[in-house]
């Protein structure tokens, strides 16, 4: 049966394979870097409903309390195995993402939504922070606002021409304005680097205060997923494919929240992926497993 985005299914279970390498590397570094880390979004569901991946589902990501993401950034690269390397906004130049990577070396990655964007990714596992959201309502959406804001631009920065599903009149105005804006900030000489540090410095703005709220201001509505710290940690080690991961502590709750009924699966219409554009496999073969 064929996927979304895939005419060969064996090439999604290959991206799959390689992804399940990644997020055992993550797991065995984690657990000997005493980092406290989840499965996250469709990670989850994939690891309670499928004990595995989402069948269609053609990424994995993971999330972090800032100050376990903190110290992943700084001493995963130091313990790493061999083909894997880290991907972060602060030490990768013109990365054009909020968020970590860990990848596989030589591989590539390139949606469709991606395909004009120079900078390319390996197939890896997303590494969401997770950031202290205030217990005001208002202040919190000003913050929500601010990330928004910086992400969006951080985006457009290093994306030429984006590809947005939009009706061709619309497309093509929308197309215009992200074009203005990215050679906008080129000409301004306003930097990736520039632009993450101001998207964390706003993520972070609450940091060290007492709510038990935490936000992951990389997606388009942080309030939707946020958390409190004990729905997710400690987490619970599940089976996933054919290695292990940890998986949010009230993982019911946190999923109901965000999903609904996620033990249901979608319409057909709803099972969507990144759909590749180019995918480069290196020297992982089809064969190869986690370890």
């Amino acid at each position: 049966m064929t996927q979304p985005g895939y005419s060969d299914p064996e090439v999604l279970r290959k991206v799959q394979r390689a992804t399940t390498l990644v997020l055992a590397e993550l797991h065995r570094l984690c657990a000997q870097l005493g980092i406290q880390y989840a499965v996250y979004g469709g990670t989850a569901i994939g690891a309670v409903r499928h004990h595995g991946f989402i069948p269609w589902d053609d990424d994995a990501d993971v999330c972090m309390a800032r100050e376990d993401y903190e110290r992943f950034l700084a001493q995963a690269p130091d313990h790493l195995s061999p083909g894997f390397r880290l991907l972060d906004p602060r030490t990768t130049p013109d990365y054009p993402q909020t968020f970590a990577v860990l990848g596989l070396e030589g591989t590539e990655f390139v949606s469709q939504a991606a395909r004009r964007r120079p900078f390319v990714m390996p197939l890896g596992v997303d590494v969401f922070p997770l950031d202290t959201a205030p217990r005001d309502a208002a202040a919190f959406r000003r913050q929500c606002r601010g990330t928004w804001l910086w992400g969006r631009l951080l985006f457009l920065r290093g994306t030429p021409s984006p590809v947005i599903g939009l009706p061709a009149p619309a497309r093509q105005v929308a197309v215009a304005v992200m074009h203005a804006v990215h050679w906008g900030l080129r000409a301004l000489r306003v930097t990736p680097a520039a632009l993450q540090r101001r998207w964390e410095r706003t993520a972070r703005r609450f940091e060290g205060q007492d709510s038990p709220v935490l936000a992951d201001h990389s997606t388009r509505d942080p309030a939707h997923w946020a958390v409190e710290r004990d729905e997710l940690f400690p987490a619970v080690v599940v089976p996933f494919e054919d290695i292990e991961v940890n998986l949010p502590r009230a993982y019911d709750a946190v999923l109901r929240r965000g999903y609904g009924d996620y033990m249901e699966l979608p319409p057909v219409e709803q099972r969507v992926n990144h759909q590749p554009f180019r995918i480069t496999f290196g020297t992982f073969e089809a064969g190869d497993g986690a370890r």
